[in-house]
């Protein structure tokens, strides 16, 4: 083997510490209100079902919320194949594609996210296939959907807190209440263009209102 002149100590010390620091930043996003519209507004709009509006915005209490949101699709017959029916017209945000791949190049990205798999394949598409960690639905034979499985009670905060054991510097954003102990759990959090009612309540947690501020907070 030809030696390239350079010994082990060498080449360790040719890694400079603001390059080690840089690759060992993980971001962690939330789907929808940062990157996608809200899904079940979206419905809300195909369907002209206007209670379909609630999200985490309304009702904080994930479970609370799911129950009403399938209380509200059997009552009205709404099955799978018509959600993602919706979920198929959708478009990224305005300059979500551009925000998310800059991030990419810079660093790693994960989205963590309260929707679930059935739903998530088309817009994971169109935003290049990022790494996604969700939770899952049952549906019976009819397309109906029956229930959904969390894949961890809290889940946004117990992944920042594993990554953080991993010896990485975790870096969080989203929109709602349900992202709120994910971006308080993480070293630097923000919220990306929150109600006004969570920015009242928790002013010490930075806001960001365009992907450019976004951008700078979650790179520096």
């Amino acid at each position: 083997m030809r030696s390239t002149g350079i010994s082990l100590q060498g080449a360790i010390e040719l890694i400079r510490p603001s390059v080690i620091e840089h690759l060992m930043r993980v971001v962690c996003l939330d789907l929808e209100g940062v990157l996608v519209p809200e899904i079940w507004i979206n419905v809300a709009r195909t369907t002209g079902i206007p209670d379909l509006n609630l999200t985490t915005r309304d009702i904080p209490d994930y479970h609370e919320l799911m129950k009403t949101r399938l209380g509200i699709l059997d009552r009205h017959g709404v099955t799978l194949p018509d959600i993602t029916g919706v979920i198929a017209s959708m478009e990224p945000l305005e300059g979500a594609l551009t925000f998310l791949s800059t991030l990419r190049e810079r660093t790693q990205v994960v989205i963590l996210s309260d929707t679930f798999q059935e739903f998530a394949k088309p817009l994971m598409q169109r935003l290049k296939w990022p790494t996604l960690f969700c939770n899952s639905l049952s549906v019976d034979d009819a397309g109906r959907i029956t229930g959904y499985q969390l894949r961890q009670e809290d889940g946004k905060r117990e992944a920042v807190r594993a990554l953080s054991t991993m010896n990485l510097t975790v870096y969080a954003a989203g929109d709602s209440w349900n992202d709120l102990t994910m971006i308080q759990e993480a070293h630097q959090g923000a919220f990306f263009q929150p109600p006004e009612s969570i920015r009242r309540e928790h002013p010490e947690v930075p806001v960001c209102m365009d992907y450019r501020e976004l951008e700078e907070f979650l790179l520096t």
